[in-house]
């Protein structure tokens, strides 16, 4: 586990960070809260927030079926060819690219990007992956030129990709 100080041990082997627990219980006590002030109002809340949960659930686990499929027919030697340290620059700039196409939330990000590291792949890389896939909206970029003009959408993820790169190329120096 390439946990910090900050995470505890649960009894299962599991990791549990300190800010998930946090979390956690800050959810709790809002829902606390919420039946305090308000039984049907919470109801009705919780219904909505189902309701929504269930609406992206099937997506979300297409995505990590998917993404799991991919990495369990790709070798952690493949990963540090592509996109390890001996892959160079060149691989940073490839997986940028990959993540500037990709669309998916941070919630299947953050854990792919966690694997990438474990395959092999460099600091500078995953960096560059994640801050890409954040900043830079390929996919998005069609509505984005609608809602703030052609030029000021490809200024924006271009300099978008710059300030990417930079952010790989300084936690590949610091890590």
């Amino acid at each position: 586990v390439g946990s910090t100080a900050r995470s505890r041990r649960t009894g299962n082997g599991d990791c549990m960070s300190s800010t998930a627990i946090l979390i956690n219980v800050l959810a709790l006590a809002a829902l606390i809260f919420a039946l305090v002030r308000g039984r049907d109002k919470m109801r009705q809340a919780l219904r909505v927030s189902l309701k929504t949960f269930i609406g992206i659930l099937p997506p979300i686990v297409t995505m990590v079926v998917v993404i799991s499929v991919m990495m369990a027919f790709v070798r952690p030697g493949d990963i540090s060819r592509f996109i390890g340290d001996q892959a160079g620059f060149q691989g940073t700039l490839a997986i940028a690219a990959v993540g500037a196409i990709l669309f998916m939330p941070a919630i299947i990000a953050f854990p792919l990007a966690a694997s990438l590291l474990e395959g092999g792949a460099s600091v500078q890389a995953v960096a560059a992956f994640i801050t890409t896939l954040t900043m830079i909206g390929v996919v998005t970029l069609p509505l984005e030129s609608k809602e703030f003009g052609r030029r000021m959408a490809l200024l924006r993820n271009a300099f978008s990709a710059g300030i990417a790169l930079l952010i790989a190329l300084v936690m590949g120096a610091m890590l």
